[in-house]
C-alpha cells in the first residue's frame, strides 16, 4: 500500500474520534489510497499529453467571451463525445478562446480516464514528415494515432504543401471512427482547400471523415490578446524623473 506511514497515526485518531467501526476505518484508508493513484495517474497523463497547463473550463472569462455557448461546453465536458467517437471542430477568429477551451476538454478527458495527445499542427507536420516511410502495423503505436483524444490546434495560419496535405488525410483516415479528434480554426471550412493545398478533392475527402460525427462551437466576439493590448496603450505614460527621464518599472 502506498498511503504514507505518517499519515496513519492522524487517521488512527480521527477514526478514534469519529468511533468509526474497523471496516469504516478500512474502508477511509482505501479511499485515500484509490486518490491518491488517480492523482498520480492524471498527472502522469498531463505531462504525456502535451497540454499546455493552466487552461481549464473553470478558469476561462466566459463573462469577456459570452457568445461562446457554455451549455454546449458543459455537455462537452461530460466526455460522452469521447465514448461515441464524436470530433469537435472549433471556429473563430484568432483570441476568442478556441485553444483554451480545446485544451480544457483535454484536461477534462484525462481526468475522466481518457489517453490526450496535443499537437500545434506545425508540431503535429514535423511528427507526420518524420514517420512518413513507418508501416501502418507500426503507425498504431504513436500516440497521435492510439490516443482516445487527438487535439490539433491552430489550422488555418498557413498552407499545407501537397506532402503534408496526404499526410494529415492518412492520419484522419486511420482515426476515422476509431478515435475522437478536436480541431481549432480560424477558418470556416468552406476556405479549406487553401489550407490543404488547394486541392478540392482532397480537402473533401478529409472533411467527409471529420465531419460524419461532429460537434461544432462557433465562437466570435473580440480577441483576449487584443483586450490586453488594448488595456496596455490606454495605460497613462510614464511619470517624469527630477532629471526629466522617465522612471521604469
Amino acid at each position: 500500500m502506498d498511503y504514507p506511514a505518517s499519515c496513519l497515526p492522524e487517521l488512527v485518531e480521527s477514526a478514534a474520534r469519529d468511533a468509526l467501526s474497523p471496516l469504516a476505518f478500512l474502508e477511509q484508508v482505501l479511499t485515500g489510497e484509490l486518490e491518491r493513484k488517480d492523482e498520480r495517474r492524471v498527472t502522469t497523463m498531463l505531462k504525456l499529453s502535451g497540454l499546455p497547463t493552466g487552461k481549464t473550463l473553470e478558469d476561462f472569462d466566459w463573462s469577456f467571451q459570452p457568445r461562446a455557448d457554455r451549455r454546449q461546453l458543459d455537455a462537452l465536458a461530460t466526455c460522452a463525445y469521447l465514448r461515441e467517437k464524436t470530433n469537435v471542430l472549433f471556429l473563430g477568429p484568432p483570441g476568442v478562446g478556441k485553444s483554451h477551451l480545446a485544451v480544457a476538454l483535454g484536461v477534462k478527458a484525462i481526468k475522466n480516464g481518457f489517453s490526450v495527445t496535443h499537437f500545434v499542427l506545425d508540431d503535429l507536420m514535423h511528427a507526420l514528415r518524420a514517420d512518413a516511410a513507418t508501416p501502418p502495423a507500426r503507425l498504431r503505436a504513436k500516440r497521435y494515432f492510439n490516443s482516445a483524444l487527438l487535439i490539433i490546434d491552430e489550422i488555418g495560419f498557413r498552407p499545407l504543401d501537397r506532402v503534408e496535405a496526404n499526410l494529415f488525410f492518412r492520419l484522419i483516415s486511420a482515426r476515422y471512427e476509431r478515435g475522437s479528434i478536436i480541431l481549432t480554426s480560424n477558418k470556416h471550412v468552406r476556405d479549406w482547400p487553401g489550407i490543404f493545398a488547394g486541392d478540392e478533392i482532397l480537402t473533401t475527402a478529409i472533411l467527409d471523415r471529420l465531419l460524419h460525427h461532429v460537434t461544432v462551437v462557433h465562437i466570435d466576439g473580440q480577441s483576449y490578446r487584443l483586450r490586453e493590448l488594448g488595456a496596455l496603450l490606454k495605460a497613462p505614460p510614464p511619470t517624469p524623473s527630477a532629471g526629466g527621464a522617465p522612471t521604469s518599472t
